[in-house]
């Protein structure tokens, strides 16, 4: 993990930098417990000078068995997770990207949703994970998110002072089409919060977030859960910051803790120069032909 102690405050300047920090956590089964973890190290991030901080995928409960998840998961309206962190938003006066939270949207239906919060506490935005991840993996791991969970329909740029923040979750990683239509909507940094299992983490974590990085020449936020969970699933951590040129900038190991990345949109317009691919689109068909 970064230490922010490394990192001077004085550099950022009225804008076109900021302090960017990633909350890496190993949830569980108890919401309050998730929240206080949770708590704690955005704190700490914000003590480092982080104006933007990011958390995983699922920071308040990681539950696979359904009636456990059903009876811990509350609706948006009332939600006594999201108002602490709201409240704690307005407190520490960041930019807080809470990377998703499970959200009761239907008696049968849960939401897996990210909420942008403003430093006034405000829900600036929210997005609904849309790509299911419904796999089975070798040695035996099988996971079926739509039999709980309810797949959203909009891709969202949510509007920071430094430029748009386009939102995804996890398993939208492997849908580079997402990823473009966000950067073309005018997104500078690109958001993958996960709890990527160890399997798929170890084969393809880190390339796929280079190459989103790359072809979309944005910056890139991936806050990660990391560890072994109460319900024994083992999730891969690293959690990173990545430049429009595919530099990592900050990585974060297997345990609970906070990476810190200072960001200059400098590295933004240097890249969409140096290969200006997002202006470069072409309409084309594409043909399947049986034999010769």
């Amino acid at each position: 993990m970064s230490d922010p102690a490394s990192i001077p405050v004085s550099i950022l300047d009225s804008g076109r930098t900021f302090r960017a920090a990633l909350v890496q956590l190993c949830s569980g089964r108890v919401v309050d417990r998730n929240v206080a973890d949770a708590v704690a190290l955005i704190r700490e991030a914000a003590a480092g000078g982080a104006q933007y901080v990011q958390t995983p995928e699922v920071t308040t409960l990681m539950e696979l068995e359904t009636a456990k998840l059903f009876a811990a998961v509350e609706p948006e309206e009332g939600n006594r997770a999201l108002q602490t962190f709201r409240d704690l938003a307005a407190e520490l006066k960041i930019w807080l990207h809470i990377g998703s939270m499970p959200v009761k949207v239907a008696p049968d239906k849960i939401a897996n949703r990210a909420y942008v919060l403003s430093p006034e506490g405000a829900i600036a935005a929210t997005y609904d994970k849309i790509h299911m991840f419904d796999v089975d993996l070798p040695g035996g791991e099988s996971y079926r998110e739509s039999k709980n969970y309810r797949p959203g329909d909009r891709a969202v740029v949510a509007a920071l002072p430094w430029g748009g923040l386009g939102l995804a979750i996890c398993y939208d990683l492997r849908f580079p089409q997402l990823f473009r239509a966000l950067a073309k909507s005018g997104a500078k940094f690109l958001t993958v919060p996960a709890a990527f299992t160890k399997v798929t983490g170890e084969a393809h974590w880190h390339t796929l977030l280079r190459a989103r990085a790359i072809e979309s020449q944005c910056f890139v936020f991936a806050a990660a859960q990391g560890g072994r969970h109460e319900h024994g699933r083992d999730t891969y951590g690293h959690s990173l910051i990545i430049s429009p040129w595919g530099q990592i900038l900050a990585e974060g190991g297997v345990q609970p803790g906070v990476i810190f990345a200072d960001i200059d949109l400098q590295a933004i317009e240097d890249a969409r120069a140096r290969v200006p691919s997002l202006g470069h689109d072409r309409p084309f068909t594409v043909e399947s032909r049986s034999g010769p």
